[in-house]
């Protein structure tokens, strides 16, 4: 890195090896002041660092040179805040996440920029920078990437507000956005969970007597069990046997009522009779204490491999299929039914407007085409003369 100094040694201009453009910096008041010329001529470059660091000694007697909070320091404040005030409110993966866009993205633009200078102008730079094509991998950020790090953006500028650090927040908000498509979520029809139960049903009994009969058995229940209750997969996971009970319901058949633990606290769910045989073979097979877990395995490669070998991986719309298609399979099959939507919220610890957006939007029951096709009664027509 090549560099100079100026003015009895009070001044350094530098120029970075990645860079054509000098640098300046000085120490002043306890601390070190930076800024880039933004000429590749070391004689101009001089020049300004002159007048730069001659500017700064008289905002500095006259009282005027602002010492504030850079972003890394609000970014350093809001993770201490946030890891101590969510701790087990949050998914520990989700802090991470928040962590990992400050470190390898937010830091590196915003970091040494004082935090008033943070404007909405400086945000949408960001932006466009993000969305250029990566250097090596020739990669573009996804919408949803670029949204996530924006709210990680907002939270530390609203750390840094709380502490009185700046007097408001900038505004975040992208403009020139169109309104964003609303996607439904990647479910199974009837005709594709028929498909897929019934191969995976057919493979656990070609596994009889075999070492992977096992667990062939426990995907096929697996499966029918998350598409009869619309448990979310990490509620599963939790579900212990002493959550399950069997009851019977006002038309006397069979349905499972489960004490469910997970992202919205405890809450219950009925389920429709399908689930209760899938449940009675995990007892027989499990032979369970109450305290055992219902699905102690992960059956995120089995079923994948069913996904792909039934060629179901992804939805007509290119939307990938999950273990978390089987909750969304069950609150469109009841749709389907014609269940009230209020009632599948409930069940499902969700709210109408979240299943009116992602769910009842795409299926063509839930419109009604008598209220649609409303015609006009015609007048009498009088009698001819």
């Amino acid at each position: 890195m090549a560099s100079h100094t100026i003015l009895g040694d009070k001044v350094r201009v530098y120029r970075r090896a990645n860079s054509s453009l000098w640098q300046c910096s000085t120490y002043l008041e306890g601390r070190e002041w930076r800024v880039s010329t933004k000429t590749d001529s070391l004689a101009q470059a001089k020049e300004f660092a002159e007048d730069w660091y001659l500017e700064l000694r008289g905002k500095s007697r006259a009282g005027l040179l602002k010492q504030e909070r850079t972003f890394a320091d609000a970014a350093k404040q809001f993770v201490v805040e946030y890891v101590a005030l969510t701790n087990g409110e949050r998914n520990p993966r989700y802090v991470k996440d928040h962590e990992a866009r400050l470190e390898n993205h937010l830091i590196p633009y915003f970091g040494k920029t004082g935090l008033s200078a943070v404007t909405a102008g400086m945000v949408q730079q960001y932006r466009v920078m993000r969305s250029q094509p990566h250097a090596e991998t020739g990669k573009v950020p996804t919408r949803s990437t670029l949204h996530h790090e924006t709210v990680t953006l907002r939270q530390v500028m609203k750390t840094a507000l709380r502490h009185g650090w700046i007097s408001h927040l900038p505004d975040f908000s992208a403009p020139y956005k169109a309104s964003g498509k609303i996607s439904h979520r990647a479910w199974f029809s009837p005709e594709e969970y028929k498909k897929l139960y019934t191969y995976t049903r057919e493979r656990a009994k070609s596994a009889k007597g075999l070492n992977w009969q096992y667990p062939a058995e426990q995907l096929h229940d697996f499966i029918l069990f998350m598409a009869n209750t619309g448990l979310r997969p990490d509620e599963a996971n939790r579900l212990e046997y002493r959550d399950v009970t069997i009851e019977k319901d006002e038309d006397g058949e069979r349905i499972l009522l489960i004490e469910v633990r997970g992202k919205r606290g405890v809450g219950y769910c009925k389920s429709t009779e399908g689930a209760v045989y899938p449940f009675e073979r995990l007892v027989a097979r499990n032979k369970p204490k109450a305290t055992d877990l219902v699905f102690p395995q992960d059956h995120k490669k089995q079923f994948n491999r069913a996904l792909s070998d039934c060629d179901l991986k992804a939805d007509r719309e290119g939307n990938k299929r999950s273990a978390y298609s089987l909750r969304h399979t069950y609150i469109c099959l009841r749709l389907l039914e014609g269940a009230d939507i209020y009632q599948i919220a409930k069940n499902c610890r969700t709210s109408v407007e979240m299943i009116e957006k992602h769910y009842a939007v795409h299926l063509k029951n839930t419109l009604d085409a008598k209220a649609i096709n409303v015609k006009r009664r015609k007048a009498a027509l009088a009698p001819a003369e």
